[in-house]
């Protein structure tokens, strides 16, 4: 009947959309490398909190700015997002330029702190990417596919508070 169609339905987008997550990984894992420095390292690793209810609320009475990732080790876009578009050292510096704190929660274990959270935007899965603004405003929720341009674009359009100015590195007086 109709459910059985939407099942099916449902089952032939998320075999569609693992393909595609699946040839994106490849393509990432046989891209030739670009190094970056002496060192030959292309990644930047951001610093990273772990995701903490009460750490989260301390930050943003602080007026701080945080991008939430609400991942898993088993989500297979949780951990394509990450390396395609979480990790350059374009999207560290544009955290480190906004005084970003990037926090991460890990639901392998199904953790209750984060279902709660989840529910809270009416997700029962991961992956969920919430970009807080420092003005203590509603968060953004950036889609489930990520690419570096839409997480730099999400960064750009970000209010800038005086906290973020002087969290960036010194300017010199002209």
């Amino acid at each position: 009947g109709k459910a059985a169609r939407r099942v099916a339905a449902g089952a032939s987008a998320a075999i569609a959309v693992l393909a595609f997550l699946s040839l994106a990984l490849l393509a990432q894992t046989w891209a030739p490398t670009v190094a970056s420095g002496p060192s030959g390292a292309s990644k930047a690793s951001l610093p990273v909190e772990p995701y903490d209810p009460e750490r989260l609320a301390a930050l943003r009475a602080e007026g701080r700015a945080v991008f939430l990732n609400m991942t898993a080790a088993w989500c297979i876009t949780c951990l394509v997002n990450e390396r395609v578009a979480l990790s350059s050292q374009k999207i560290g510096d544009a955290f480190d330029r906004r005084g970003v704190v990037y926090m991460k929660g890990d639901w392998t274990n199904r953790d209750g702190s984060i279902a709660a959270l989840l529910e809270s935007f009416g997700r029962n899965g991961v992956p969920l990417y919430a970009l807080y603004p420092a003005d203590g405003g509603d968060p953004q929720v950036l889609p489930q596919l990520l690419t570096e341009a839409l997480v730099l674009d999400a960064l750009r359009k970000l209010p800038v508070s005086p906290r973020t100015l002087s969290h960036g590195s010194e300017r010199s007086p002209s």
